[in-house]
């Protein structure tokens, strides 16, 4: 029983029966379970909370401007996290979202009203309304949080920031000409200079 608990970390009393059973070894599902108990061998719960992450990304630039990650994300968060990047990079033209709860909060309507900024939320059901998005999150799930064991939210944290820092500065990006964000952005302002 051991064993088999070992190979199959995850197997809960039910499974380890099941295998048990494969290898010839009889024996009651009660008798198991109470020894399965005493061996303390029951599944245990993976470690850490889930956490969510605010992608913000320009969609002209393909640079991701912010990763926000928090075990929830209010309308309030999201609007105080757009001021601070609007302070840093200059208000956009528009705001393209999906329709989570967090973006169609009444804080985000009031940020829509006060700063004067159009907010298009795309069809329910309709994730290629905002393709390049959704695609740099298939990348961002894909590269660093399905791969990715993180012991608490700071150490998520911090690795989501190296994530994004070497996507926006090292890694080639197709639609850009194969160079990365920032150089593709420090081109376009020496050629706007230049004109």
């Amino acid at each position: 029983m051991k064993a088999v608990a070992t190979e199959g970390r995850r197997f809960g009393y039910r499974r380890i029966h099941v295998m048990l059973e494969r290898q010839g070894i009889m024996m009651n599902l009660k008798k198991l379970r109470r020894l399965y108990r005493e061996e303390k061998l029951q599944v245990r719960r993976r470690g850490g909370r889930r956490f969510r992450v605010l992608a913000v990304v320009d969609d002209y630039s393909r640079e991701c401007l912010a990763l926000v990650a928090d075990t929830s994300l209010s309308g309030f968060r999201v609007v105080r996290e757009l001021d601070v990047l609007i302070a840093r990079r200059g208000r956009p033209a528009m705001v393209v979202s999906d329709n989570g709860t967090e973006l169609t909060s009444m804080a985000v309507l009031s940020w829509c009203l006060r700063t004067g900024i159009e907010w298009h939320y795309i069809a329910p059901g309709k994730p290629m309304q905002n393709g390049f998005v959704e695609s740099f999150n298939g990348r961002f799930r894909d590269e660093l949080l399905n791969e990715t064991l993180f012991s608490f939210l700071a150490d998520a944290r911090e690795q989501i920031r190296a994530w994004q820092h070497d996507y926006n500065h090292h890694r080639p990006h197709s639609g850009l000409g194969n160079i990365p964000p920032v150089e593709f952005m420090a081109k376009k302002g020496l050629e706007m200079r230049a004109a």
